[in-house]
């Protein structure tokens, strides 16, 4: 995954509307822009600019079926952050760990 890409997902993920929309599609993949807006305290048009953020990092795929525009979560660039970027922190806490333990028994 380039720096950007990254870097976009990172973006996307800032916000807590799109955040709340990926939850949406976590629990039911495959929704309309009426489902997805349903109960939110955002408009319509807020929720169409929130998911072309979330389609432009790739996180949201949509596809038409007939009249409808299904939105399906993509989990591939979260996951490819996770495993490239964040991982790295985990290494360094588990190091530590591990030096504090060793630091104890002597």
């Amino acid at each position: 995954m380039s720096r950007v890409a990254r870097d976009t997902v990172f973006e996307a993920l800032a916000d807590d509307h799109r955040r709340a929309l990926l939850d949406r599609l976590r629990r039911r993949n495959g929704q309309t822009l009426a489902e997805l807006c349903q109960g939110l305290a955002i408009t319509r048009q807020a929720v169409t600019k929130h998911l072309k953020v979330l389609e432009a990092a790739n996180l949201v795929l949509a596809t038409r079926q007939g009249r409808e525009k299904r939105h399906y979560l993509n989990p591939v660039p979260i996951h490819a952050v996770a495993m490239r970027w964040l991982k790295q922190f985990d290494a360094v806490r588990l190091e530590a760990l591990v030096a504090g333990e060793a630091g104890g028994r002597e």
